[in-house]
């Protein structure tokens, strides 16, 4: 790997990780970070929405789940998109995990260690054929889901958008995230109830930015979800 892209991808690293970290320490405090994150040549002033997730959660379209034809997830992208000669999937590994150890082009990982959210447990991460699906980078609204609640109705862009948006993307555990498979709320909540109220969270975030819907089965059971933590905010939208 040449020089220029090694700084290209140590500076991305240090920026998810603040990026992240004044999410997490937002939502915690219910509070606005007032800055604005540069990812790669584009910049974006950061969007955060200080009212409450049951308030977002409202703005919401409730309508019945649209037909599964035509769906595949070669509507939404053939792969991981490029950001600086390395694949998103690796990026949000880079983003999730903790003391990531990389290869020699510095756009692999190959071990770390990773808290993960779904499940609240800790988990070794090593870099194999077998190995490395004990870390997944789930959709946290998930493809197929998207495709029956509005996503087929956009551009092919807006979906390859919706496909490798971080806002979207979570390195979880690999067997939690198969017996999700592609459960709305109302099917599939992570194991850790902890995390709950920011997974649903996550998912009202990520509906409102690409206007999807929801049924009502899955509103009535992201706003029973959210009537234990009533002052939960929605995550940065970058």
């Amino acid at each position: 790997m040449n020089e220029r892209r090694r700084r290209l991808i140590v500076v991305l690293i240090a920026i998810l990780s603040v990026v992240s970290g004044a999410v997490y320490q937002a939502i915690q405090d219910n509070r606005a970070p007032d800055n604005t994150a540069t990812l790669g040549a584009v910049t974006q002033t950061q969007a955060f929405q200080s009212s409450p997730a049951l308030e977002a959660l409202e703005k919401l379209a409730i309508k019945g789940r649209a037909p599964k034809t035509g769906y595949s997830r070669e509507q939404f992208s053939n792969d991981w998109a490029d950001v600086n000669g390395c694949s998103m999937r690796e990026l949000i590994l880079l983003r999730d995990l903790q003391n990531p150890h990389l290869d020699q082009d510095g756009c692999r990982v190959l071990s770390g260690t990773f808290e993960d959210p779904y499940t609240g447990t800790t988990i070794a991460f090593t870099r194999g054929t077998t190995s490395s699906q004990a870390v997944q980078i789930d959709h946290v609204v998930a493809v197929s889901d998207a495709w029956q609640k509005g996503a087929q109705q956009l551009s092919k862009e807006l979906r390859h958008q919706f496909y490798n948006d971080q806002l979207n993307l979570l390195a979880v555990d690999g067997p939690t995230n198969n017996k999700k498979g592609d459960g709305d709320a109302a099917t599939w909540l992570p194991p850790n109830k902890d995390y709950r109220c920011r997974y649903v969270a996550r998912q009202i975030a990520v509906k409102i930015k690409y206007t999807l819907w929801i049924t009502q089965a899955e509103h009535d059971a992201i706003k029973n979800t959210l009537s234990s933590c009533t002052n939960q905010v929605l995550p940065i939208i970058l």
